[in-house]
This record gives structure tokens, sequence and C-alpha cells, in this order.
């Protein structure tokens, strides 16, 4: 797999560009890892970044995708999706929705569906992201914080650092599921859904992506629609364009005092009139 770089932004501070991969984002470390090992065509659900990085994966391997997308899907993502030959269904609601449909269509069809956050195969490729961390820095660094959507990414980075760095989590106020249920120990519900950050957008947690998290979260913090909208702003003014989601992990900085920190920069396609907000914000 091709390694991302590791950016110093500020002292004792770096950043992990994962951003920089031709899809823009790091679903593609997950969706390879995952249809290697499936070798089989696939349907999934996303609001972009994971269904690009599906479609992408299985046009390398000669499957074919069909992915469902929810209502105000990135037309970024969109983009993307339709670029890398997937076949898209529109679904009215938000991603839990989507998922759901995607599901029925797969089970009747008897095609594997990919739900993201579940396969195992997805921490292996995302833990190259820690064992590169390790090894650009020569050490583990005191911290990593890590965005977290439904809890792949973070289990899988948590998984390749190994011992000695802590693991900080972060997602949006408006979308607390995953911290709600890492505070449990437990999957709880959450009807509350609502944020800019479209990655990190998860109103019904994964019990078994809950299980990995509270195992390997050493914090959690909550960021504001507002925080975002500044980190998103900050990193455009220092020549990096990330998503909300990827710009949460710098959000959270303040409240992680542990340095050398990483923070993980999990993707670039956001859309040009949202970046326009939080540049005007």
């Amino acid at each position: 797999m091709t390694s991302t770089p590791l950016e110093l932004w500020e002292d004792g501070v770096w950043l992990k560009r994962e951003d920089t991969h031709e899809l823009g984002a790091f679903k593609w470390r997950g969706a390879l890892a995952t249809l290697e090992r499936r070798r089989e065509d696939v349907v999934t659900a996303s609001t972009g970044n994971h269904g690009a990085a599906t479609a992408w994966a299985a046009g390398r391997l000669g499957l074919r995708a069909t992915v469902f997308v929810p209502t105000g899907a990135s037309e970024t993502k969109l983009g993307l999706l339709r670029t890398h030959g997937a076949e898209l269904h529109p679904i009215e609601g938000d991603f839990d929705e989507a998922k759901a449909a995607a599901r029925v269509f797969a089970e009747e069809r008897g095609l594997f569906f990919f739900e993201d956050g579940v396969e195992e195969a997805q921490l292996d490729g995302y833990a190259a992201i820690g064992r590169e961390i390790v090894a650009q820095l020569g050490e583990p660094p005191t911290a990593v914080i890590v965005p977290v959507g439904n809890g792949a990414l973070f289990a899988g980075v948590a998984r390749g650092l190994g011992k000695g760095a802590r693991r900080i989590a972060v997602a949006a106020e408006g979308a607390p599921v995953m911290h709600r249920s890492w505070r449990a120990g437990h999957v709880v519900a959450s009807e509350r859904c609502d944020t800019i950050a479209d990655g990190l957008a998860v109103r019904i947690a994964i019990p078994r992506a809950v299980e990995w998290v509270n195992a390997a979260a050493d914090d959690f913090v909550l960021v504001s629609e507002s925080e975002l909208m500044r980190s998103v702003a900050e990193l455009w003014q220092r020549g990096v364009r990330a998503e909300a989601a990827a710009a949460a992990a710098l959000a959270a900085l303040p409240c992680v005092p542990d340095r050398p920190v990483v923070l993980i920069v999990t993707g670039r396609n956001i859309d040009d009139a949202l970046l326009a907000r939080c540049l005007d914000a």
C-alpha cells in the first residue's frame, strides 16, 4: 500500500495526510483490503468516501459496485462515485436509511453487503496508518487524535500504533451516538444526527465497532459545528483543503495537551459551497 505523508503543522503537532491519496480520503485502505479478501461483486451504502473507495477497489479487481446514497450527499463525493463506475441508488432519508435499503437489495440478490465499520479486513487496512506514523516519526507519538464516524478507522489506527500512544477519539456534537456509546460502555440509541461533517454523521452505532472503540479509546472528545468550521478554515488558510470530518482532529487539539501529537486528516472532498460557508463563518 502507498504511504501518505506525515507533515509538521506546528511544534509538536503533526498532520497525517490521508487527504493526499488520489481518492482524497483514507477509505481506500479498508475497501481494498476487504474486497481483496472477498473477491465478489459488492453492495454498500455511503455518504460518499466509502462508496467511492469501494467502487475504486472494485474496479481494480474487476468487480461491480452498487452504492446507495442518502438525500443531500455531497456532490463532490457523488462525482467521485460516478468517476469510478459505481451504480448509484439515491435514497430519500439519512445514511442509516440508505444502509437499510442497501442491505435489503443485497439480500434479495444474494450479493455481498459491505457494511462500513463491520469488516475485520478494514481494520487491517487502517492499521497501516498507525504503523506508518510510528515509522515516520521513528517512535510512537505521545497521542493521536482520530475522527470517529462508525469507528473502524479509530480501531484500525489504534491497532497499528501498538503500545505507547494515547488514542483520542473525536466526534461531532451533532452526531454523538459513538461518544454516548463509549461513555456507556455499550451501544446506546440516539436520534440526533445533524452535522456539516458528513463523514461523522452516524445516527445508529454498529455494535462491533462500538466494542472496538471502547476497547481502544483513552479519551473521547466532542466538537461543535462552529469549531469544525473554524478548523476547516484554519486548514485552508495553511494550504490544506479538508472536509469537516477531517478538520475534527484539529478542532479537538485544544483538549489534548500531549506532545508530540498526530492529527489524522481523513479527507479533502468538501463541496465548494460548504467550504465557502466555513471560510465566511
